[in-house]
C-alpha cells in the first residue's frame, strides 16, 4: 500500500526538497504551494487517491498554517497533520487542532521519523 503525503509550502524549493526526501523513503509525495487551492480540492473533487498525511508550513501568503488546519479539520477531523515552522511561538496557534508541530530546520531523518510516528501502523 502506497502512503500519500501532501506537502504545502509556499517556498517551492523547500517543498521540492521535502518531496524528494519523502519519495526516496518510499512515500508518494504531492507538493502544493497554495493552501487555499488545497482546501478547495479537498472540498471539491478531492485528490486522485487518499491523502494519508498533510505536512504544512506555518507562514504562507493568504492563509497561515493554523487557519488552513482549522478549515481542514471541518471536513477531515482525523487526518494526521504535521506543521513545520521557524517560529517556536506559533505552536500555541495549533492548540486543540491535533497536529504535530516541528521547528525548522528539520533534518531529513527527523522529518522521516515524525512522518512514521504520524502514520497508522500498516
Amino acid at each position: 500500500m502506497t502512503v500519500t503525503i501532501l506537502l504545502i509550502d509556499d517556498n517551492a524549493v523547500q517543498a521540492a526538497t521535502r518531496q524528494a526526501i519523502l519519495r526516496r523513503a518510499g512515500y508518494f509525495a504531492i507538493a502544493a504551494l497554495n493552501p487555499k487551492q488545497v482546501l478547495e480540492q479537498f472540498q471539491g473533487t478531492g485528490f486522485a487517491g487518499t491523502i494519508d498525511l498533510v505536512i504544512t508550513d506555518h507562514i504562507m501568503p493568504g492563509m497561515n498554517g493554523s487557519e488552513f488546519v482549522r478549515q481542514l479539520r471541518r471536513t477531515h477531523p482525523t487526518l494526521p497533520v504535521m506543521v513545520i515552522s521557524g517560529l517556536e511561538d506559533a505552536e500555541a496557534e495549533y492548540e486543540g487542532l491535533d497536529v504535530q508541530f516541528r521547528l525548522k530546520p528539520l533534518a531529513p531523518d527527523h522529518l522521516l521519523a515524525s512522518v512514521a510516528r504520524l502514520l497508522p501502523a500498516a
